[in-house]
């Protein structure tokens, strides 16, 4: 059995911050009339999923630690959601985004798990 003593421990947090490093690495690929718009905010939205699920981690009670997983959970919603926006866009039509659906799904689904979890 794994002990769990710090958010760092938690696979979730580790496979969250992945994904920020792969969101950072594929926007700076966006065109350059992008950085403060679409690429500024994926990047920012990306950066909530992990800090959230930090904070919940470090909170006093599991309902709140449920509230910030449910936040990450939405940053997650909120992620996927611009990057579909870039595959529409005609810079993201030679963008291989493969990296970020699968790590992206990955985390939808350890979040998802962890509420259902924290819950009951």
């Amino acid at each position: 059995m794994c002990i769990i003593l710090s958010y760092r421990d938690l696979i979730v947090w580790q496979k969250a911050m992945d994904l920020v490093v792969a969101v950072y690495e594929l926007t700076e690929l966006y065109p350059r009339e992008e950085m403060y718009g679409l690429a500024a905010h994926t990047r920012k939205t990306s950066v909530s999923i992990p800090s959230n699920i930090a904070e919940g981690k470090l909170r006093g009670t599991r309902k709140d630690y449920r509230h910030f997983i449910v936040n990450a959970y939405a940053s997650g919603a909120e992620l996927e959601t611009q990057i579909e926006i870039a595959k529409r866009l005609s810079f993201g039509k030679n963008l291989n985004l493969k990296k970020i659906d699968d790590l992206l799904e990955e985390v939808m689904k350890m979040l998802n798990t962890l509420i259902r979890k924290l819950q009951s």
